[in-house]
């Protein structure tokens, strides 16, 4: 006995885990969906930097010599006033749509977390069938409304005993026109925002606001204290998407206006169009639609800057 527990104990080293091999098969379930995906987003804006190097009008896509003329193209537009008329436009309809768009959605949002199950089943219902809506079905219904003569709107003015609106036509009015394209794109975007807007703020502790209410916060100083900064960052996400939606919005402002009238509704999507097909100069439309790509990139990391900051102080 004593010998046996005198006997060293022979310590025995941890097995080494054997690594284990990755498998390929996820890379290439995925590797379909990666290229396709690729093909579709990085192949068009490939091949529009490439046209607007070039000069590119009916003749090249016909014979297909176009020829590099680097920067020729950009200089070109840059130096065109209307060019930078265009641009003060987009950046005054982005603003005031995207403003009118956050402030309405988190509206709604806030009336959702405060309504009974069944009006906010009802109104969450009508937010997805509106957001649901196609876009040249939405905008056709505008047109409608707006119909100098059997429009609902004169309908509606005149019976309220506005007489000036009987007959009126809208659409050869250049802000009337830009008033209903805002009202058209704030009408289409809301439900999505608002949606959003709801699923975050449900998650936002109750145990917070019951606080704040004990210590006699009302509605505003609640959204100020609590509600805005917890969600912050969401807040600046649909922000975000809405300022990308409202500034690549084509379809709305060409099949009401086409621009028009005048350029009251020309936003550099239009231009970029008109450009191209009207002259066709497909190189300069190329090089106002990438214009257009490098300012809205530019707005959006200056965006995300301040916003890392603010997350940074707070």
């Amino acid at each position: 006995m004593t010998l046996l527990a005198e006997r060293p104990v022979r310590e025995t080293a941890p097995a080494v885990p054997k690594r284990r091999k990755r498998s390929v098969l996820p890379y290439l379930l995925i590797a379909p969906t990666v290229l396709t995906t690729a093909y579709l987003l990085l192949y068009p804006l490939v091949r529009n930097v490439i046209i607007s190097l070039q000069e590119f009008g009916l003749p090249q896509l016909v014979r297909g010599d176009a020829r590099f003329v680097g920067l020729a193209n950009y200089a070109k537009v840059l130096n065109d006033p209307e060019f930078w008329g265009v641009v003060r436009r987009t950046l005054v309809f982005t603003a005031i749509n995207v403003v009118l768009i956050m402030v309405l959605s988190t509206l709604v949002a806030l009336l959702l977390v405060r309504l009974g199950k069944w009006l906010r089943f009802l109104v969450m219902g009508g937010l997805v069938l509106t957001w649901a809506t196609p876009i040249i079905a939405a905008t056709t219904v505008f047109q409608w409304l707006f119909q100098s003569r059997l429009g609902v709107v004169n309908w509606a003015l005149v019976a309220l005993g506005f007489e000036e609106y009987r007959g009126y036509t809208w659409f050869a009015d250049g802000d009337a026109t830009f008033g209903i394209l805002v009202a058209l794109i704030v009408w289409q975007s809301v439900p999505f925002a608002a949606l959003s807007l709801y699923a975050a703020m449900i998650t936002v502790p109750q145990e917070l606001y019951e606080s704040a209410r004990i210590d006699g916060a009302g509605a505003l100083r609640v959204f100020t204290t609590i509600t805005f900064p917890m969600l912050r960052a969401m807040f600046g996400l649909i922000t975000c998407l809405e300022v990308i939606w409202v500034v690549k919005a084509f379809v709305q402002i060409w099949v009401i206006s086409q621009g028009g009238p005048g350029r009251a509704t020309t936003t550099l999507p239009v231009y970029a169009f008109q450009v191209a097909q009207s002259l066709q100069r497909y190189d300069l439309g190329a090089a106002v639609s990438m214009l257009m790509v490098l300012l809205l990139v530019l707005a959006l990391l200056a965006y995300f800057r301040q916003l890392y900051r603010q997350e940074q102080e707070a």
